[in-house]
């Protein structure tokens, strides 16, 4: 039950109809905590909920995919209609997003035709001047630090004192009353996080404020595995050529030069915060070695002792002193680091250059500090790879396994580039340049893929060593073998690799089937056919190259702090009473202001 907002996030699935259509989404989400329907909302909602809160506006969020997931039942248009905020804002970060944010905006307009709709996220930024053209988007916010121009715009639409002309809000892009685009300067660009917060108590006060959690829930399977992420930073000192988040994608997309970081004592204090919501893990987003050596001495000297499971990242070898020293600090850690592929060359072509020694090194030496676990991730789809390398790279993860994994704390992963090669990177500006073919450019033509019938044919690319058909066939096969060798030394248990190789087989044989049924049958054979399969299509798409409960770092005892939880609620109640008692009258905020010429 929703009260009077000023500003409702929604969260729609990828794909909006996803319990309508049948799609075989393939191994596109085994590696992260998301279903194929990509649930989770970005991390953005969360910190701008809290800046805009903290400036007075009130914020909701209604994440659509996960009631859709929870719920068959459950309707989101007849949510949407009972809802009546002075503003929406739908987030297009990713570009598997793009059939259903679209459908949802599309939707909100035509329940709430006065009600200005706001975008937001990488993928609105890349593509907002296509983007603000839709009819049923009115503003589209750019960059990467939305949340004080989301607060001067809010300001506009609510008719806030002292509230900026709309000509002078910073990385608006908008149109005027005569339906002509406007795209106002890109100057907003923090150079510190430090004016933010990722603080997950605004979810817990809002789902009560709210009295439905299910609207805040981050991802489907969160309340059994809470995993929380602490943000080091924005922006990327990586050159990853498929990366929209890597430094040249930051660059062009956003004019960022250099990372912005959170001040390492401050991150600090959200990991130690965030932890004591939950059991579950928090994940320390980037590597703290980005900006300094100094940098993580210092964030090391503010969490020691800290017992709590914590995640970690490298994106390149590291010393052995800054591992000794992350153990001191964090005894609780698992460690996360990207090979990408076995070859030097492959890894070099993706855009990191170093070998497989030093990275070795590394992980002997995190093995003896005490990492709980080392999470080592490759993929498929990369320049100068072939379906041979990447068999080849599954080989090397049983030496790895061999070397280093004896104790079951190494854990190999492979998954595909998928579904699509990022708008921003190195790759999609150049594709031939770093052997990509790209089949689509527009966010229009990306909304359409994601409809397609199988991963295969959502790609939006193939390269110079593998088409289409030889990168899924890859992907498959890398898989099983995989799983496989993982059954055969311990890391996973016998039941669930053999389920695991039935949902590869079961994949194996509806791509080959939906390719048959592309070819030799009617569109309304075809329709009826996939609605035939479908049974088998659901069953293949969650885990399909290893279980998603292999990434899950183990969490003992109840999941979430309820007596944490219990003391926030009771603490904001208090706090709400004396703003009411305290705060002067406030007006009630129009529905919308219409946007000025000049």
């Amino acid at each position: 039950m929703f009260s009077r907002a000023d500003l409702v996030f929604l969260h729609a699935p990828s794909v909006y109809d996803f319990r309508k259509h049948s799609i075989l989404y393939g191994p596109v989400s085994d590696l992260v905590p998301s279903t194929p329907v990509f649930e989770m909302y970005p991390i953005g909602f969360t910190t701008m909920a809290e800046y805009l809160e903290r400036h007075g506006h009130r914020v909701r969020i209604a994440n659509l995919a996960v009631r859709m997931l929870n719920d068959e039942k459950f309707d989101p248009e007849a949510l949407v209609k009972r809802l009546n905020p002075v503003a929406f804002g739908i987030d297009l970060h990713w570009m598997p997003h793009a059939h259903g944010a679209l459908a949802v905006a599309e939707m909100v307009k035509k329940h709430h035709p006065d009600t200005p709709i706001i975008f937001g996220g990488f993928s609105s930024t890349y593509f907002h001047e296509e983007l603000i053209r839709y009819p049923f988007v009115d503003y589209v916010i750019r960059g990467d630090s939305a949340e004080e121009p989301i607060r001067q715009l809010m300001d506009y639409l609510t008719g806030a004192a002292k509230a900026p002309a709309i000509v002078d809000i910073p990385n608006l892009t908008w149109k005027d009353k005569a339906g002509e685009v406007r795209v106002n300067p890109h100057t907003y660009r923090p150079d510190t996080l430090d004016n933010v917060m990722l603080d997950y108590r605004y979810v817990v006060r809002a789902a009560v404020r709210d009295m439905d959690m299910s609207n805040y829930v981050p991802f489907k399977d969160w309340t059994d595995y809470p995993i929380m992420a602490a943000l080091s930073c924005r922006g990327c000192t990586q050159a990853c050529v498929i990366c929209g988040g890597s430094g040249a994608a930051f660059k062009k997309m956003h004019g960022r030069e250099k990372p912005a970081f959170r001040d390492p004592e401050m991150l600090a204090a959200d990991v130690r915060r965030i932890s004591k919501m939950s059991a579950g893990p928090v994940f320390i987003l980037g590597d703290l070695r980005q900006p300094g050596r100094d940098y993580a001495k210092r964030f090391f000297a503010a969490m020691k002792g800290f017992n709590e499971p914590v995640i970690t990242e490298l994106f390149s070898p590291a010393s052995r002193e800054f591992l000794e020293d992350m153990a001191r600090a964090l005894p609780n850690f698992t460690l996360e680091v990207s090979l990408e592929s076995h070859d030097p060359v492959v890894r070099h072509a993706f855009g990191k250059h170093y070998g497989n020694e030093p990275m070795e090194r590394t992980l002997q030496d995190a093995l003896d500090v005490g990492a709980k676990r080392l999470d080592v991730f490759f993929m498929s789809g990369l320049p100068q790879q072939t379906a041979q390398s990447v068999l080849q790279t599954v080989e090397y993860c049983e030496e790895l396994i061999k070397r280093f994994g004896k104790d079951g704390r190494v854990a190999p992963f492979i998954s595909p580039l998928a579904p699509f090669l990022d708008p921003g990177s190195r790759g999609y500006e150049e594709p031939e340049v770093h052997g990509y073919k790209l089949f689509a450019r527009t966010l229009e033509e990306h909304r359409r893929l994601l409809v397609a019938p199988s991963w295969k044919y959502v790609l939006n690319y193939e390269t110079k060593w593998m088409d289409r058909h030889q990168l899924v066939d890859a992907t498959y096969a890398a898989g099983k073998r995989l799983n496989q060798i993982k059954a055969a030394y311990g890391l996973v248990p016998q039941e669930q690799a053999a389920a695991t190789d039935q949902r590869i087989n079961w994949a194996v044989g509806l791509i080959k089937e939906i390719d048959r049924l592309m070819v030799t049958t009617t569109h309304d054979e075809f329709e009826r056919e996939m609605a035939r399969l479908r049974p088998q299509i659901e069953r293949a798409n969650m885990s399909t190259v290893c279980d998603k409960r292999e990434l899950n770092v183990d969490v003992s005892g109840p999941k979430l702090n309820y007596g944490q939880v219990a003391h926030m609620i009771v603490q904001d109640a208090a706090q709400t009473v004396s703003r009411a008692l305290t705060a002067p009258f406030r007006r009630p905020a129009p529905a919308a202001v219409p946007a000025e010429t000049e």
